[in-house]
């Protein structure tokens, strides 16, 4: 009877709350006019469009898309371009535990109109009812979000305290306009920015008159004769009409399509993107939308076309990609007048598409070895920075800080490795071809699937020991000017970022990455992973790359001694699931290659480690050292004992810090902190807290910007460099930390947040003009 009861209740609730909706919904109307979606693009030639470009495009960049740019912006609400603003927001969570796939929700793909958006529930953030000045203000969200923040400015205080949630996983909040007044009672602090400082009073006023005056947009900037000239030189490329051009671009599409593509000489952010048409070069773009870039395209004759991206440039999901003369020619030798044939295309049916060693069977391995070895920091990059905006799932399986090798190209004939890899293909398959609705009860089979590829892997290494022992030859040296020969990859939790080079001091673990293992990597979390799939394809995804993983690190130790290997293996997996321990201890000792490495040392990591360094030394770049930054020996001491700590001397330290440090003259540097965490091993989905060992973090410390993410910012005089290492080293309690910040931190609340922000944005496009994009300000913290 109280069960019943109750939910007579709730449906009274839900039922009182559409009609206040309702009701509200009929006072706009009645005072502005019904609602419908507005024509906004103008020309920039326009003073509207001119306005918009010169005047408002720079603040909604600085001060809105870094918190608003990816699928886990808040409420969807995508501010970084007109489409996204027009579309507006929305309640549905792309990052959720949810039993079945939900529709995808992709700007510039699902949608090509903000009325199809409208259908698919955003609601808009500007007025869609008669555009007059009071009412594009009184009936626009965006506006009273604004004008909410400036009422209710943060109050004068270091730390946040009340009802603000900075938590990923926060209940999502996303009032309507007809909504707006009950969140406004209810949560008056929560204006936009969020959690940040106001707008400037004249940011606010040019926000203000952009609004009232219809939110007028411009579309990018037309193709210039030269970007017209590239892209109808690369579109005839691929799209010829062999089978092997065929092929060929399908593969390419299928590494490519979440790269940024730019031309050589081009002008400072201008990057294009691959996609599927339905229409051939010179025609307009008709683009095939599927959830993986290897779904069936449901049409007869495919086409890869390059489109100008339209969106701002955000670091965390920013991978810029060269197309140039040298390129063309790279792609022609590998792939084109390699001496192949290709009889019959491939399928697009999901056991053949999902599988690369299947689809791309008749493109000789080595080509495509060779062309995820040219670019490898690249396509390590995809799975860290694509289509995992918040990669918790992707990413608690891997390491906080560790180098990365791989193997050279050709080491096995490419007659050989076709026949291997096409009778593994079956044991190759991955989680993708179970579309977005897995189950994670289909792991067992892909468990097995894994072992017998293991098996017969070793089988193979055996059969080639006699002729074939594993060296630092073995691994790939760049050709000796390629500086993607050795990276280095950061985790920070949910997010990560790779480099090149050797950076920080040797770390615990290593990977070294084969053909076969590489293409899986992109295959399982690039190409297919799904954001947007249930509970199942994503736990799948995660369990899977667990054995990646091992992989990768059985290749690496298996240049160590056989009598270390399992020992440094115990100590990697210490306290790991029972069935991780038997699945490694019954690996085969004929599972490792024989090595020819000689030791001097009993320290055989590290020596390993020493190798490395000494046989990679023409391709390590030195862009990550503090020695060629021109810096004092006062500065150097200071800033290598913030990277030398150790163990509880970093408890209290977030996963990344941004510094700026000016010296006596002036001059700026500018840092990463980064928090390498230690763990008994990454191999528990549910455990991570439990398998967290404080004692063995550490901190690497890098000239430059490493991480999309920060957690707060320090600005510093070089004066002050050494009091700020003493009270680092000496930190305790969160009292030490809050007074560090006190004295060189600059909050997230603090009136000078926005300046360095600039500042830092800024210095990034002059460090790294290629590589810079806009951080992203949903993991500063509130200390």
């Amino acid at each position: 009877m109280l069960q019943r009861f109750h939910r007579r209740s709730w449906i009274f609730f839900i039922l009182f709350l559409s009609g206040c909706t309702a009701f509200a919904v009929k006072q706009f109307d009645s005072l502005y006019g019904p609602s419908q979606t507005q024509q906004r693009i103008v020309d920039i030639s326009t003073d509207d469009g001119a306005f918009y470009y010169h005047q408002i495009k720079p603040i909604l960049e600085n001060r809105c898309v870094v918190c608003h740019g990816c699928y886990d912006a808040p409420c969807q609400l995508k501010l970084s371009s007109p489409e996204g603003i027009d579309r507006g927001l929305t309640s549905q969570i792309v990052y959720a535990n949810r039993l079945k796939a939900a529709q995808p929700t992709r700007l510039f793909e699902d949608a090509q109109t903000t009325q199809e958006w409208r259908t698919k529930g955003f609601s808009s953030v500007l007025n869609e009812r008669q555009q007059t000045k009071e009412a594009n203000l009184q009936a626009g969200l965006l506006y009273k979000m604004l004008e909410l923040k400036k009422n209710n400015p943060l109050a004068d205080k270091a730390i946040l305290t009340g009802n603000y949630d900075f938590s990923l996983d926060r209940s999502q909040v996303c009032p309507t306009i007809e909504t707006y007044d009950n969140f406004a009672n209810k949560h008056p602090n929560w204006g936009m920015p969020f959690g940040l400082p106001s707008l400037s009073d004249q940011e606010f006023k040019k926000m203000e008159h952009w609004l009232e005056n219809g939110a007028k947009m411009v579309n990018p900037e037309p193709l210039t004769h030269f970007q017209q000239q590239q892209i109808d030189e690369w579109e005839s490329f691929l799209n010829k009409s062999s089978n092997k051009h065929k092929l060929m671009s399908r593969y390419i599409y299928e590494h490519l399509f979440l790269t940024h593509l730019y031309f050589d000489a081009e002008p400072k952010g201008s990057f294009f993107t691959i996609v599927r048409s339905k229409t051939p070069p010179g025609e307009k773009v008709d683009r095939i939308a599927t959830r993986r870039p290897y779904d069936n395209p449901n049409t007869d004759n495919i086409y890869y076309r390059l489109i100008k991206e339209k969106a701002t440039i955000l670091d965390k999901t920013h991978i810029p990609y060269k197309m140039d003369k040298a390129r063309m020619q790279r792609w022609q030798d590998l792939f084109i007048d390699a001496d192949f044939e290709v009889e019959t295309l491939p399928s697009y049916h999901v056991d053949i598409a999902a599988n690369p060693f299947i689809t791309f069977r008749d493109l000789p391995p080595s080509s495509r070895h060779q062309f995820l070895l040219d670019d490898a920091q690249i396509f390590i990059m995809g799975f860290i920075k694509g289509s995992v905006c918040r990669g918790e799932i992707a990413l608690n399986v891997i390491d906080d800080r560790f180098w990365v090798f791989f193997t050279k190209n050709r080491e096995f004939s490419d007659e050989k490795m076709s026949d291997f890899l096409a009778e593994e293909s079956d044991n190759l398959r991955l989680p993708g071809e179970q579309d977005s609705l897995a189950s994670i009860f289909t792991w067992r089979r892909y468990a097995k699937l894994q072992n017998s590829y293991f098996e017969a892997k070793a089988t193979l290494i055996k059969e080639l020991s006699e002729q074939h022992q594993l060296s630092l030859n073995t691994v790939w040296d760049g050709n000796g000017n390629n500086t993607n020969a050795a990276l280095t990859v950061f985790r920070h939790f949910d997010n990560a970022s790779v480099v090149q080079g050797l950076v920080g001091k040797p770390p615990k673990t290593a990977w070294i990455i084969d053909y076969a293992l590489f293409e899986r990597i992109h295959y399982l979390l690039v190409a297919g992973f799904d954001p947007f799939g249930n509970v199942g394809h994503q736990l799948m995804t995660r369990m899977y790359m667990d054995f990646l993983r091992i992989e990768a690190e059985f290749n690496f130790v298996s240049l160590l001694p056989p009598e270390n290997r399992f020992e440094e293996l115990s100590y990697w997996y210490r306290g790991a699931d029972k069935g991780i321990r038997k699945y490694m201890e019954e690996m085969p000792d004929h599972a490792f290659f024989p090595t020819s490495v000689e030791y001097k040392t009993t320290n055989y990591k590290q020596e390993l480690f020493q190798k490395f360094q000494h046989y990679l030394a023409p391709t390590l770049t030195d862009k990550y050292s503090l020695l060629t930054k021109g810096l004092t020996d006062q500065e150097l001491s200071a800033l290598n004992r913030l990277g030398d700590l150790t163990g509880s001397k970093t408890a209290l330290l977030p996963e990344v810090v941004f510094i700026r440090m000016t010296n006596s003259k002036g001059k700026e540097h500018f840092f990463s902190l980064i928090h390498n965490r230690g763990y008994a091993n990454v191999t528990s989905l549910l455990s991570e807290t439990k398998n967290r060992l404080p004692d063995e973090d550490t901190m690497t410390i890098v000239p430059g910007f490493v991480g999309a993410y920060p957690n707060v910012f320090w600005d510093i005089e070089s004066v002050n460099l050494t009091d700020l290492a003493d009270r680092v080293e000496t930190l305790a309690t969160e009292a030490d930390y809050q007074k560090l910040l006190d004295l060189y931190g600059i909050r997230r609340t603090s009136s000078q947040f926005w300046t360095l922000s600039d500042r830092f944005h800024n210095a990034f496009q002059q460090i790294a003009p290629i590589e810079a994009g806009l951080f992203d300000y949903n993991r500063l913290e509130n200390r």
